[in-house]
């Protein structure tokens, strides 16, 4: 009898502190940043823990695509309810998720100098610092990883390779990529009905050097090999999404280039009903890497 009440208290009180301890998302969050001269939107998704204990939890940057904001993966990925699942169910640690808003008349989460607009600038150097300040974030590349869907699919590549010292992981979904030459790039563009709110008849000039600095295929035939197989790469498009030209070319060019790599390729287009689904095993690939190293 006294096993039997032991065990009931037991499992009553960890149904209360399941029951109680509940994550949470603040999708109003705001900032000032100097160097784009305005206030930014940020959200962000913290785990079930969070408030219950005073221990520090990795990061993961999640960037959504061209026509969302900082509440697309609130409102249509369903982060919340994903990331409370995973974590649940063991398949991923709780972490702390953030998602910052490029909802800003500019495609892209790059600087673009001719235009003074440093929006890359502003996540590395104001928005990493002030989230990593005033949530209790783990600051060392072990524990931070980054992922995003299309726009910000790209985003991911970009930054990844651009500082592979931040990061332990990235997971690119369904990246927006597009061609290496300017004037390829252009056509794309506009085939994709993309608003990118460039007169590129002043910038195609300057178009190469952009696609010099960001594009992924052209950054990593300039970055040490070390350096970028020190990030755990994870890269899912679907077999009918529109962009899965790039998601392949950029596969065969990390192959070629001998470049460490997970690459899917799954049934779905370029949806969110495919992002959700590949949001539970984001969550564990960087999770994996999180207690990797």
């Amino acid at each position: 009898m006294r096993k039997i009440f032991t065990l009931t208290i037991f499992l009553i009180t960890i149904y209360s502190n399941f029951t109680f301890a509940q994550s949470k998302v603040f999708d109003n969050l705001t900032m000032k940043s100097e160097i784009l001269n305005m206030e930014r939107n940020y959200s962000v998704y913290l785990p079930p823990d969070y408030e219950t204990s005073s221990r520090s939890y990795p990061v993961l940057y999640l960037l959504h695509g061209l026509g969302d904001d900082h509440t697309g993966w609130v409102q249509f990925g369903e982060v919340k309810k994903i990331a409370d699942n995973s974590i649940l169910n063991g398949e991923s640690t709780p972490m702390i998720i953030v998602m910052p808003d490029a909802n800003t008349g500019y495609v892209g989460y790059i600087n673009i100098p001719n235009e003074n607009w440093l929006y890359e600038d502003f996540f590395f150097n104001e928005l990493m610092p002030h989230v990593e300040s005033k949530y209790r974030i783990k600051s060392d590349k072990r524990f931070r990883a980054i992922s995003g869907l299309s726009m910000g699919g790209g985003g991911t590549l970009i930054y990844a390779l651009h500082r592979p010292d931040l990061f332990s992981s990235a997971a690119p979904l369904s990246p927006a990529i597009g061609p290496t030459n300017p004037n390829k790039f252009i056509e794309w563009i506009f085939r994709n009905n993309y608003n990118y709110n460039y007169d590129f008849d002043y910038i195609e000039g300057d178009l190469q050097a952009l696609l010099n600095n960001n594009h992924p295929r052209i950054l990593i035939n300039k970055i040490p090999i070390s350096e970028i197989n020190s990030v755990r790469w994870f890269i899912d498009t679907g077999d009918d999404d529109y962009l899965y030209e790039d998601s392949s070319l950029l596969h065969i060019d990390f192959s070629d280039k001998g470049i460490n790599h997970e690459y899917r390729v799954r049934n779905g287009a370029h949806t969110w009903t495919y992002w959700r689904e590949s949001l539970p095993t984001v969550l564990e690939f960087v999770s994996q890497g999180f207690h990797q190293y």
